[in-house]
């Protein structure tokens, strides 16, 4: 049986898919986009979440948009709030 573990976390994939491939460090990412070292590394941790400000600067330093970096955070968010909260006894609404 195959179990899917869910979307990463964005912190995870600038790290796999975008630092690693180009070589390139947190600390150095963070000086080229005007943010604390600390933040970005404490985002390609896992340890913080994307924010809108971030997801912007990594939208154009990378060439794509502060959506997709938000909708990274939205999917993990999701995800583990689907693997988290319990909804067995909610009740649809139904044409009440």
């Amino acid at each position: 049986m195959i179990v899917l573990a869910g979307p990463s976390h964005p912190g995870r994939l600038l790290k796999d898919l975008y630092l690693d491939p180009l070589d390139m460090s947190a600390a150095a990412l963070a000086a080229r986009i005007e943010v604390s070292g600390a933040s970005l590394v404490h985002l390609v941790k896992g340890e913080t979440a994307m924010t809108a400000d971030m997801a912007v600067r990594l939208g154009r330093f990378f060439g794509n948009s502060a959506e997709y970096w938000m909708n990274l955070q939205r999917d993990y968010d999701l995800s583990k709030a689907r693997r988290r909260v319990n909804v067995h006894r909610i009740v649809p609404l139904k044409g009440e």
